[in-house]
């Protein structure tokens, strides 16, 4: 029985069976036990590695809940906010980018203490920035304290995606290394509805003025459950340990996971050595790494302006077609999250045989339509059209853009590199964000909505240029291998072909969708 669920390894995917002892030596036979399929022939023995693997990636995507949470439930406050803390559209788009600017910040330069420190410590510092920050905005007597309330979450949510995502791909098996990266947005959604019910919750037991703080500082519960969580059964990542010197750590994470018999037999140890923030960014943006790099960012930015403008004043397009009542926000903000939750475990569960680069295309030619949909239905008074169009463009963003985005910075580098990778196309996903925050409220007050949702079929429509003028498909590909020759130039050694691409045919044997060529390696 497989540990991840499937009873046949791919053809190029190697698998440890339990009685098989595996001897690490080197960075390379972390890689290989990390990577290939484990099949235990007791049944008990599985039955637990399964357990354990699938708790450590809940626990690890945590944060991603928690940042899910707290942004549902001040999409909800922001109706109250305007009138208790008398904000105009400018002040909304500006609380709204707060935490979108520290998150920045801390994405930029987080990925790059990630790689630097380990994913561990990281692990357990983000969470602390959550569970004071919530406290403190709900408590926030004016707009300003809540702003500075804002960019502390920012900081912490900004941390935890590049930790969380590059643990979850250096953890995880090839075959399945997709659907556990995206089962964040399965996180994403799951915590968003969990925010509408809260805001439900108290709405139905008189919260009235003090609804939203109550829906924010409620978020305080899961961030502490959380961190208590990390701190009991987080590990470290075993390739990022391994490629530290440190194999037994990495043997250690193998055998408490995988059930797996570990013996270190330790061969000469060359550790990475320290890269400086330049010198990582250098390497992003340096053959083959550019066009990924490139590509990553443009899906994450300008999926996250057609996300965050449509998501985050989802209660209030909710008022306009279902009623104008606190009521009819959550409940309707609601009923489209459960939409996108439906996308979001649909692209999880396809998205290893599928490949990445085809949901990115279909969400986004889907999105593309539904905007204009949303526009049409508005200026047309059609109701009905403009509310399938909205649950449409739920399916296409949570299918494509939206996690794929986040996938390409995942799944496209390698260790030594990876959580800068993530942490760089955060980066440019809180830009996207800043955008949105800032440019709908003010477009929807100056042009009305009908004109502002047809602005915003521009940004599915450079995913979609973007994605076909960049053939890159990451799902099947020997990342760690490949990134051999980048661990070699590092340390000044003459790999066998200096930051060489995957060939075409080496790709096309083990990706489920089109490659990237030596043109787009360019």
């Amino acid at each position: 029985m497989s540990i991840g669920g499937s009873k046949k390894s791919p053809p190029n995917q190697a698998t440890i069976t339990g009685s098989q002892r595996v001897i690490l030596r080197t960075v390379a036979d972390v890689a290989r036990a990390v990577e290939s399929a484990v099949d235990l022939s007791d049944p008990l023995v599985a039955k637990r590695a399964r357990r354990s693997m699938l708790v450590v990636v809940i626990i690890a995507l945590g944060g991603v809940f928690v940042d899910a949470y707290d942004f549902t439930s001040l999409g909800i406050g922001v109706i109250q906010l305007r009138k208790q803390f008398h904000l105009g559209a400018a002040e909304v788009g500006m609380l709204s980018a707060t935490m979108a600017v520290s998150a920045l910040f801390g994405a930029v330069f987080g990925g790059y203490l990630v790689d630097k420190l380990g994913r561990l410590p990281m692990f357990l510092l983000d969470l602390y920035f959550f569970v004071f920050s919530a406290l403190g905005a709900a408590l926030a007597p004016d707009l300003w304290a809540l702003i500075g309330f804002r960019l502390m979450m920012g900081l912490g949510v900004g941390l935890d995606f590049p930790v969380a995502l590059s643990f979850v791909a250096e953890f995880s098996q090839r075959s399945r290394r997709g659907r556990f990266v995206n089962l964040s947005y399965i996180n994403w959604y799951s915590a968003a509805l969990v925010g509408f019910a809260t805001s439900y919750l108290a709405y139905s037991l008189g919260a009235g003025v003090n609804l939203w703080r109550i829906a924010v500082g409620f978020g305080a519960v899961p961030a502490a459950a959380i961190l208590v969580l990390r701190y009991k059964y987080m590990l470290e990542s075993p390739l990022w340990a391994a490629r530290k010197g440190n194999l037994e750590a990495a043997a250690d994470v193998l055998r408490r996971t995988r059930g797996l018999d570990v013996e270190v037999i330790p061969g000469p140890s060359n550790p990475l050595p320290p890269l400086s923030l330049m010198d990582t960014y250098r390497i992003l943006f340096a053959k083959p790494y550019r066009r990924r790099s490139i590509l990553a960012a443009i899906i994450g930015c300008a999926q996250s302006i057609e996300y965050y403008a449509v998501i985050f004043y989802l209660p209030v397009i909710a008022q306009l077609l279902f009623g104008r009542t606190m009521l009819m926000a959550i409940l309707g903000g609601g009923l489209f999250t459960a939409v996108g939750l439906l996308g979001a475990a649909f692209q999880a569960m396809v998205c290893d045989r599928t490949g990445i680069r085809p949901l990115t295309l279909a969400g986004a030619g889907l999105a593309i339509v539904a905007l204009g949909g949303i526009a049409v239905g508005h200026a047309l008074g059609v109701l009905a059209l403009e509310a399938a169009t909205v649950g449409a463009f739920m399916l296409g963003h949570t299918i494509g853009p939206g996690p794929q985005g986040m996938a390409y910075g995942t799944l496209s580098f390698p260790t030594a590199i990876r959580a800068s990778g993530v942490g760089w196309t955060q980066g440019m996903l809180r830009v996207g964000s800043i955008v949105g925050f800032l440019a709908f409220p003010i477009a929807m007050s100056a042009f009305g909505f009908t004109i502002t949702f047809l602005l915003l079929m521009s940004a599915p429509l450079v995913i979609l240029v973007a994605t076909l003028a960049i053939k890159w498909e990451p799902v099947g590909v020997d990342i760690e291998g490949e990134g051999a020759d980048l661990l070699a130039k590092l340390r000044g050694e003459q790999p066998d072909g200096v930051l060489a691409v995957v060939s075409g045919s080496d790709a096309a044997s083990s990706s489920p969708g089109a490659t990237e060529t030596a043109g787009a390696s360019a």
